[in-house]
Formats: structure tokens, C-alpha cells, sequence
């Protein structure tokens, strides 16, 4: 429960994340890897609350906040996956796409949404290896996707 006391000292809560939208599971566990898949930060029951590309109808501000929205329902399907978000050893990598307007290139600053909310929780072991890169659309036109690999421990 360390880390759930420390996301509410935060000020945030696990969400119920949504379902899979399609033929796929959410969670797929390898041995000690966790493989957590893409999402939009949409909630369950919820639409998104900016929609757009970054850049043009979306601010980076609020794509900011879009990916904490998705770092927040990975950690909700972390602890599904795992019963208790303390089993995490550490943050491996993170996956992250940006709907981005022509000519649109902080992509970095949008992922930090996610990056600085896993590092604020899990400190040194939230570090990980990232990958922040700009696409023309993405589903239900969210402004980012992101996916995450962590680590669990023994």
C-alpha cells in the first residue's frame, strides 16, 4: 500500500480503468516482465476530456495532463494484474505517442505527464527507458497513447 498512500498524498486516486476495446487483453505477464498495454487515459464510463491534436486544439499543458490520465489507469491495471502496485520493482520502459499537429515537436514534454508521475511514486526504480514519438492520429482522436513494461518483483 506504499505506493497507493503516496499517489493520494499526491492527490489522485486509482481509476477503474475501461475495457479493451477490441480483440486483445490489457496485462500479459512474462516471468518477471509485466506488460501493460496502450491506452488514452479514458476512464471507465468517462469520454476524454481533450481530444485533438497537440498543438493545434489541444495545448501541451493539456496533453500533459492527458498522459498523467493514462499513467493513472496503467497503475489502475497494474494493480489489477498484480493484487497490490508494491510488487512493481521497477518501471521498465514506457512507450508514448503523440497526436501531433504539422510542425508539432515536444513530444518529450507531453510524455512527462506519465515519466514524472511513475518517478514521483517509485523514485530511482520509476526511471525507465522511454520512447516519445509523434503520429498523425491516434484512437478516439486522444491527443497520447502509452504503453508500459515493468519490472515485478520476486
Amino acid at each position: 500500500m506504499e505506493i497507493e498512500n503516496k499517489l493520494r498524498a499526491l492527490g489522485y486516486a486509482l481509476p477503474e480503468p475501461s475495457e479493451a476495446a477490441g480483440n486483445y487483453i490489457q496485462t500479459v505477464q512474462v516471468g518477471n516482465i509485466l506488460f501493460i498495454g496502450g491506452n488514452i487515459g479514458r476512464f471507465k464510463g468517462q469520454s476524454l476530456k481533450y481530444t485533438g491534436q497537440v498543438g493545434d486544439r489541444v495545448t501541451v499543458e493539456q496533453a500533459y495532463e492527458s498522459a498523467r490520465n493514462v499513467a493513472l489507469n496503467h497503475l489502475a491495471k497494474i494493480k489489477i494484474a498484480l493484487g497490490d502496485l508494491d510488487r512493481v520493482e521497477r518501471i521498465v520502459k514506457v512507450n508514448g505517442y503523440v497526436n501531433a499537429a504539422p510542425g508539432f515537436n515536444q513530444m518529450a514534454e507531453v510524455l512527462n505527464g506519465e515519466s514524472d508521475l511513475l518517478v514521483a511514486l517509485w523514485g530511482e526504480k520509476g526511471k525507465h527507458v522511454r520512447t516519445a514519438v509523434g503520429v498523425s492520429g491516434l484512437g478516439r482522436d486522444a491527443p497520447v497513447e502509452a504503453e508500459v513494461v515493468v519490472q515485478v518483483k520476486d
